[in-house]
């Protein structure tokens, strides 16, 4: 990691350890001349430069953050490539999967459906919710319990099928 201070303010601010990691990787694709992962890491990197300076102020991101905007940037790839698979155009789809082959990389292991399950069950049991109006208060919970390890869509679906009985 590495630290830096901020100017005027006599403290030091360490950079995310994750970005340090992708800034180290791209340079070593570049280097490989891995097209591919060159591509997508100068890509993820952009949206986590684009991310840092949304808002009224630029902020340097937390690795957690990171994941959040690494996670939106997978599920882009799949989205992609889905519709390029769709309208016939396998050549696309493929390097859409490739890129996120290289995203999913860096994200944490995805919960396996038994895992996600259980949590799902859990959190019901923890919120008390009963019903399918309930499913805010559930989704509440298992939030951050999920973060990063399942996407919004799988969640809200087995969540809604265990609320409906």
């Amino acid at each position: 990691m590495e630290a830096r201070g901020l100017p005027g303010s006599g403290k030091m601010v360490t950079m995310s350890a994750l970005k340090d990691k992708l800034k180290a990787d791209l340079t070593t694709a570049m280097k490989a001349r891995d097209d591919v992962r060159t591509r997508t890491l100068r890509m993820a990197l952009a949206a986590v430069s684009t991310e840092e300076v949304a808002g009224k102020e630029a902020r340097e991101l937390s690795d957690d953050e990171i994941v959040k905007v690494l996670t939106k940037e997978a599920k882009k790839r799949r989205e992609a490539s889905e519709a390029f698979a769709n309208a016939g155009r396998a050549e696309q789809a493929q390097a859409e999967q490739d890129e996120q082959a290289v995203i999913e990389e860096y994200l944490p292991a995805q919960l396996s459906d038994e895992e996600l399950d259980r949590l799902v069950q859990e959190a019901i049991a923890e919120s008390g919710a009963e019903g399918p109006k309930a499913m805010g208060q559930v989704m509440k919970v298992l939030g951050p319990k999920v973060a990063g390890r399942a996407e919004g869509g799988r969640v809200a679906q087995i969540v809604r099928a265990r609320l409906a009985g």
